[in-house]
């Protein structure tokens, strides 16, 4: 091959090559040693791919790279996440359909930007959500939450968004703000389709603890889940039979509780506002209702209230405390009710504000006598955990053991009782936009509410020119009368079906089961016992070869989105007996995010980084190689432009050092040479072990230089050891060398991809392994003197080691001599002794 590459060349060949002779096929039957190799697919809502998509997709194919040159028969697929809101509001943006951009897109995505940037996937078995064969199944998997007890419709106070114009899941908003087009997010009562993923919230909780997951994800969603103990304790209404429960996680604060608060959604606002407060307390709800919850709950707005009227029985000691309406609590959490009290931040700063009386009932266990009169004075809030005054019998205990002792008495006086409660919330599914699958349940006035027949799936979505979502809470599909109007599957009678469509979360929490199976008509996957399969039970061979996927790859952003759904649908899967797992991923890590020059990549700052400019002028295998060098793959890193240079150079070494055939395809290695190739190769494979890229880079341009600058020679088995380091992360270039160097094929020239049937791929060869009798460094004793006594001897140490290094060594030896006292020297005489005089 000739010394200045033509990598546009080399790329176009071996595409070529790979793809005729389907190098990164699997055969899901016949695979021996399988290993899904996972990488979330994106959700096009763009003109192109943008660089965060190459930087985690490169990493994930180094590793299936990796694996398949350990012998592993790597499942690679990959697809488009196309259906739902994402892909809408860019046909809207653009001014397009979102069933010809779609297909436009993926196409693009597939055939111009995945296969430009090298990664070997397996196209064979790609899927895409918005296909009527892949929704089908979606729509499949609601039928049968729907059937088991899963999924339920109801009415409640949900979030909408205006800019979208259609609900969201809690866990789609972020900080009051729509994720997506960052509209503020409004309050709507409406009644919509939800999945009671709240009845997995202990099992989604415990197995946090036990899964192989990215430190910062599984830390999102504990947090997300929000399991919290406590008490849920009973006030009586003064002068009615009403009574109002109240979950708290500190009952050792109820005999200083000075107020009630209940949310604007509560049932019992409108009972216990008295005339006078009515019009004050319908403009606060009124208002209230309207605002996001995450803008409710924020420690950086006022809080807001207004009285009801009515007062409540403190069951503690019966004294009456005033009932108010506070936006801060939501219905959605808890009861949607709390008690007030001087040991809250925020109860304290409300009260003050609105004049409610405190009285102190936990003081700090400490002797601070001026700290303890700050607090009994109400000019300090003590929030802590403390002593308890004013607090009955209960005075001079501590809070710990207060909660339970307290919540102990009041159930005996049936005022309370031991709870758990969580912050997750079901999973809200309809949506009211059209670029979405239709959600398969039909409604009859005398029948309620039924799911279409499995048989006449799927529901199919009809094309539609006025596609465009109104915002007037119902989808575009209830305009379409053919659509609406159907027969009842029950009576036969007069129904309609349902005109929202299903989140498109719900496409990409299952599409993992597809990829291995996506030929199969008659079944999502096997283990469905739907009748006529042939592999009714979840012990089908070729299903427990692939599932749970082995490695995913993906951006921590998705923790309570993506992720948990994953983990909700992988347990009722088990609960419907379908799978014997509940977990998706045997792995899952966490990806790092890409700067450009120090700053977040936005096209207000127009430094989006567009791969397709740099594969062109740098090549896709310097492209690669800078995105996995640039910084720790759990990290990211910056982009710089005047990075991309050294790995350009980097590269034009290996090439150069391969094409001097005097160098790399000498009758023997160097003794140097050979050393420092092994000491590579454990290095590189340690590191690929733990997703460390950069740092295998490094490696191997360190080796490099060794090579170059000390003009050491290697054997061609050896330099075919190094070049099998380079495979990952430069698939064109190592399969080059491969074929023309190493294997002479000539007709692999700059022009051929005439393939024979012998063909065998650089990426399919085993992985070398490293000789650990070559590395072993020179090792030796050093004695450790102190004060001129020989006190103990550092062993093993290499012969070369630094002078702080084995002084830091000889005195962590000694420490117990030298601990607390003045070392006024320390010598290393090289090779002999280390001498310390104190």
């Amino acid at each position: 091959m000739p010394k200045n590459f033509d990598s546009k060349s080399i790329e176009n060949k071996w595409r070529k090559v790979w793809k005729e002779k389907k190098t990164y096929e699997v055969d899901v039957q016949n695979a021996k040693n399988p290993f899904y190799n996972l990488w979330m697919f994106p959700y096009p809502s763009g003109a192109r791919m943008h660089v965060g998509h190459a930087y985690a997709s490169t990493g994930s194919d180094v590793v299936g790279r990796f694996q398949r040159m350990h012998g592993k028969d790597v499942l690679q697929p990959m697809g488009f996440d196309a259906f739902g809101i994402h892909g809408e509001n860019y046909a809207i943006k653009v001014g397009e359909h979102p069933w010809t951009l779609m297909e436009d897109l993926c196409n693009r995505f597939r055939d111009e930007q995945f296969e430009a940037i090298g990664n070997g996937y397996d196209w064979s078995k790609e899927v895409r959500t918005y296909w009527p064969g892949y929704y089908k199944w979606t729509q499949w998997i609601f039928v049968q939450l729907f059937k088991h007890g899963l999924a339920e419709r109801k009415k409640a106070n949900v979030n909408w968004c205006p800019g979208c114009k259609t609900v969201l899941a809690d866990e789609q908003v972020i900080a009051g703000l729509c994720e997506r087009c960052h509209s503020t997010v409004e309050q709507k009562d409406l009644e919509q389709w939800f999945f009671k993923i709240t009845k997995f919230a202990d099992k989604l909780l415990e197995n946090l603890d036990h899964i192989d997951w990215s430190k910062k994800v599984i830390e999102a969603q504990r947090n997300w889940i929000g399991k919290s103990e406590g008490a849920e304790i009973t006030f009586k209404i003064d002068g009615s039979d009403k009574e109002v429960k109240v979950f708290t996680t500190r009952p050792d604060t109820i005999f200083s509780a000075a107020f009630l608060v209940l949310a604007p959604e509560h049932p019992l606002v409108k009972e216990l506002t008295s005339v006078e407060n009515k019009t004050a307390v319908e403009k606060y709800v009124e208002v209230s209702k309207k605002r996001p919850a995450m803008e409710r709950t924020s420690d950086e707005k006022d809080k807001t209230g207004v009285f009801t009227g009515s007062y409540a029985i403190n069951p503690a000691n019966a004294e009456k405390i005033p009932v108010w309406i506070a936006d801060f609590v939501l219905g959605s959490y808890g009861t949607g009710a709390v008690f007030g009290d001087a040991h809250d931040e925020r109860d304290f700063v409300f009260a003050k504000k609105y004049e409610i009386p405190l009285k102190i009932g936990i003081i700090p266990d400490t002797k601070d006598v001026s700290e303890i009169d700050l607090i009994k004075n109400q000019e300090k809030c003590f929030s802590g955990y403390g002593v308890l005054i004013n607090s009955g019998q209960f005075d001079g205990q501590k809070s710990e053991e207060a909660k339970s002792n307290i919540t102990k008495w009041l159930k005996d006086l049936g005022s309370a009782d031991f709870v758990v409660k969580y912050k997750l919330r079901d999973w809200l599914i309809s949506r009211q936009r059209y670029w979405s699958a239709p959600i398969p349940m039909i409604h009859c006035e005398k029948c309620g509410w039924l799911p279409v027949p499995e048989d006449l799936l799927p529901v199919e979505l009809p094309y539609v020119e006025d596609w465009k979502p109104k915002g007037d809470g119902r989808g575009p599909l209830a305009n379409i009368s053919e659509f609406v109007n159907t027969v009842c599957p029950n009576c036969g009678g007069k129904a309609e079906r349902e005109t929202d469509t299903i989140d498109n979360f719900l496409d990409s929490a299952w599409y993992f089961f597809r990829y291995p199976f996506v030929n199969r008509k008659d079944v999502p996957f096997p283990g469905t016992g739907i009748t006529g399969a042939d592999d009714a039970t979840p012990n089908s061979e070729a299903f427990k070869k692939w599932l749970p996927v082995n490695l995913y790859i993906g951006g921590p952003e998705h923790s309570v989105l993506h992720l948990m759904y994953t983990r909700f649908l992988t347990m009722a899967f088990k609960e419907m007996g379908f799978i014997d797992f509940d977990e998706p991923f045997v792995k899952f890590f966490a990806h790092g995010h890409i700067t450009k020059d120090g700053k977040k990549m936005s096209k207000s700052l127009g430094n989006i980084v567009n791969p397709d400019e740099y594969i062109d002028s740098m090549g896709a295998d310097a492209f690669r190689m800078y995105l996995m060098f640039i910084g720790p793959f759990d990290k990211g890193g910056d982009f710089s432009d005047r990075g991309t240079s050294g790995i350009e150079r980097f590269l034009q070494r290996v090439v150069d050092f391969f094409v001097n055939a005097e160098k790399s395809q000498a009758n023997n290695s160097s003794e140097n040479a050979k050393k420092a190739l092994h000491k590579t190769i454990k290095g590189v494979t340690e590191d690929l072990n733990e997703f460390k890229f950069n740092t295998s880079l490094a490696k191997m341009m360190e080796f490099i230089n060794i090579l170059v600058k000390q003009e050491e020679k290697l054997s061609k088995e050896d330099s075919l050891m190094f070049l099998k380091l380079v495979a990952p992360f430069g698939p064109f270039i190592s399969e080059e060398i491969y074929q023309t160097i190493f294997l002479g094929n000539e007709k692999f020239n700059q022009s051929s991809s005439n393939v024979s049937d012998d063909f065998t791929s650089i990426h399919i060869q085993s992985w070398p392994e490293h000789d650990e009798n070559l590395i072993k460094e020179d090792l030796i004793d050093v004695a450790v003197q102190v004060n001129g006594k020989v006190r103990g001897i550092v062993k093993e140490v290499p012969a070369d080691i630094k002078e702080d290094e084995i002084i830091n060594l000889a005195k962590g030896l000694v420490e117990n001599l030298i601990s607390g006292k003045e070392i006024k020297k320390s010598i290393y005489i090289k090779g002999r002794l280390v001498s310390i005089a104190i």
